[in-house]
């Protein structure tokens, strides 16, 4: 077997969403993983679980989807990690992320070492960066990866400036939604638009491509002074859980294919579209309905 087969490597959390309508696999590493491998690019996984029923069911979502499970660590310690979620009137969701948990302790092994080096993509968050252990094998890892994605997704109160501004530091690609924005901007300084405190998260970070997630009304992308939109899809939610995992899956896939950054950015919302049509981060569909999305 290739031990180098896989170009992208997603990091963090693997986790249960627990809904009240039930539990959904989850974690944005894992959801950015499944729908990679749905757009059939072989992603790795580095993550760990608890040995513990949760775990073992997260074992076998993923070898359903098609995804390897080599870099599944198992914790002996801790849980495998829970989130319960709740809907506000907006169909925005809020979480409460259960610490600790076993993707916590996420240890550096020569395994995930020579993954990270031979990989061409490794995708990262600051949620992995809540704890000591994972966090310095974060660290470790970025010291040795390529093209550095950061999808930040910040969850309070499990971040702090320090720590998310080094991160944002080490990317090659940038990936945050609009709230996100608002909040790293104002570390910053007061600008008026979301172009002017996207040039100021630029100037400060030298980030090559910062992009910016905004639910129903599309995505902007900053590269090379330039700032493209698209307006995004109307669709009708089921929920948003995952879509912003699914858009940088998208946008990834299509860069890495040579796609035109305006064609890359309409694939991205289209896939972030669709997803918000089901219900949970990973679930069931087929590649074809993005296209029924654009058209």
């Amino acid at each position: 077997m290739n031990q180098h087969k896989h170009n992208i490597v997603s990091y963090g959390e693997i986790l249960w969403d627990l809904f009240p309508s039930g539990a959904k696999p989850g974690g944005a590493p894992m959801n950015v993983a499944y729908h990679l491998q749905k757009l059939g690019l072989a992603p790795a996984l580095i993550t760990r679980i608890g040995s513990d029923q949760y775990g073992s069911d997260l074992v076998e979502v993923m070898k359903n989807a098609g995804l390897s499970t080599q870099y599944v660590q198992l914790d002996k310690t801790y849980a495998t990690g829970l989130v319960r979620v709740l809907a506000n009137e907006q169909t925005d969701v809020v979480y409460d992320i259960v610490k600790p948990a076993a993707w916590d302790e996420i240890v550096a092994d020569h395994e995930n070492l020579e993954l990270a080096v031979n990989a061409n993509y490794f995708i990262y968050g600051s949620l992995s960066a809540r704890s000591l252990r994972s966090r310095d094998t974060l660290f470790k890892l970025l010291h040795l990866a390529r093209t550095k994605v950061l999808d930040i997704n910040l969850r309070a109160p499990h971040y702090d400036q320090f720590t998310i501004e080094y991160l944002i530091s080490e990317a090659t690609i940038f990936k945050l939604n609009i709230h996100e924005l608002e909040l790293v901007a104002s570390w910053l300084g007061h600008y008026p638009t979301h172009a002017k405190r996207i040039e100021a998260v630029y100037e400060k970070f030298k980030t090559p491509m910062i992009v910016v997630t905004m639910g129903s009304e599309g995505a902007m992308l900053y590269k090379e002074g330039q700032l493209y939109q698209h307006a995004g899809y109307t669709v009708e939610v089921a929920d948003t859980v995952g879509s912003g995992d699914a858009f940088l899956a998208g946008l990834l896939h299509q860069l890495i294919n040579g796609a035109a950054v305006e064609d890359a950015l309409a694939f991205a919302c289209a896939m972030g579209a669709l997803i918000a049509t089901k219900k949970g981060g990973c679930p069931n569909y087929l590649v074809t309905e993005i296209d029924l999305i654009r058209h």
